[in-house]
């Protein structure tokens, strides 16, 4: 167990590992975003269930309430019920988009410190990551929605999933130069808690609930949006904030719509691997880009919450499971 010292006393809080699953384990998938299709949620219990999982789909998943999978109190609702019920083991979202920071002050956390379970999701989902450490110091998993999609996740996905849900072989990602953050890398290595995933939702828990990044690595990726200035402002924030004093290290995923060698007019002649550069290596640690996890086609599963290597020669990002 890994233990991870809290900057305001200095005491050390154990990471929590929920048990890994096992064939004939119940698992229960919820909506704490935006809507699902009924046919990519189909096929995603189609999948958990060939790995002798029981499936369960949460009583508001398909809701609907603007673009939001039914009302706020509902999604809260399936949440702490899956997190209530000693028989799930682990909680699966079916899809991110919009919501999941809307009710987060409204999960009930302490059930999960009392009977650990796993969860997965990303995107919009970690918003929930990163409460869960925050109040339970929970380790989870970055991983693809059950909303699934075999064209946009495919096997490799499925496969990384499954290890990380029902093994406890740690997890290395390789650097792949294709990736528009690959250009960024300032050398080193670091070792610390990973913790992070989506750029523009740790901006928004600034101030609202963002956990302390003292002594961890800071995972980062970014979904195609309004351009740079939106990672300019949300990597400037944090620093302004002082969130981001006391990093270890930098990993840094997918930042879509900023491929390498595309044709499109750079402002001033930057790229998003400037604007990264700029605003990190000021940050004197090592970071490392290029890592193929984000918002792209078949994502890997990365544990959120336990200790992390990032090696700028080897090109590796290399996690401990988020299961025991």
């Amino acid at each position: 167990m890994h233990t991870f010292g809290t900057p305001q006393t200095g005491r050390a809080v154990p990471t929590i590992r929920p048990p890994r699953l096992r064939p004939g384990d119940r698992v229960r998938i919820v909506s704490p975003a935006s809507p699902p299709s009924r046919e990519g949620v189909a096929r995603g219990v189609e999948l958990l269930t060939s790995w002798g999982l029981r499936v369960e789909v949460g009583e508001h998943v398909f809701d609907r309430w603007g673009y939001l999978a039914g009302r706020d109190e509902d999604r809260a609702f399936d949440l702490n019920s899956a997190f209530a019920d000693p028989g799930v083991r682990a909680v699966i979202a079916a899809r991110g988009g919009k919501g999941t920071y809307r009710i987060v002050d409204d999960l009930d956390t302490d059930a999960l410190r009392r009977d650990p379970k796993i969860v997965v999701g990303f995107s919009d989902l970690t918003h929930l990551h990163l409460t869960l450490w925050a109040r339970c110091r929970l380790a989870s998993l970055h991983g693809p929605f059950a909303n699934w999609r075999d064209e946009w996740s495919g096997p490799a996905s499925a496969d990384a999933l499954r290890r990380a849900l029902m093994t406890t072989a740690p997890v290395t990602l390789q650097r792949d130069a294709r990736e528009a953050s690959a250009a960024v890398t300032v050398d080193g290595t670091a070792t610390g808690v990973l913790l992070g995933g989506n750029l523009d939702a740790i901006r928004t828990e600034a101030g609202a609930g963002l956990p302390s990044l003292e002594g961890a690595v800071l995972f980062l990726e970014h979904r195609k949006g309004t351009g740079l200035g939106e990672v300019d402002r949300a990597l400037t924030q944090l620093t302004r904030t002082g969130a981001l004093n006391g990093l270890r290290g930098v990993a840094l995923g997918q930042f879509l719509g900023f491929d390498q060698g595309s044709d499109a007019p750079a402002p001033g002649g930057w790229g998003v691997a400037d604007v990264l550069r700029d605003r990190l290596t000021r940050l004197g640690v090592p970071v490392l880009g290029g890592l193929p996890a984000g918002h792209g086609p078949h994502p890997p599963t990365l544990p959120l919450g336990t200790q992390a290597t990032i090696d700028t020669t080897a090109g590796t990002l290399t996690v401990q499971p988020a299961v025991a």
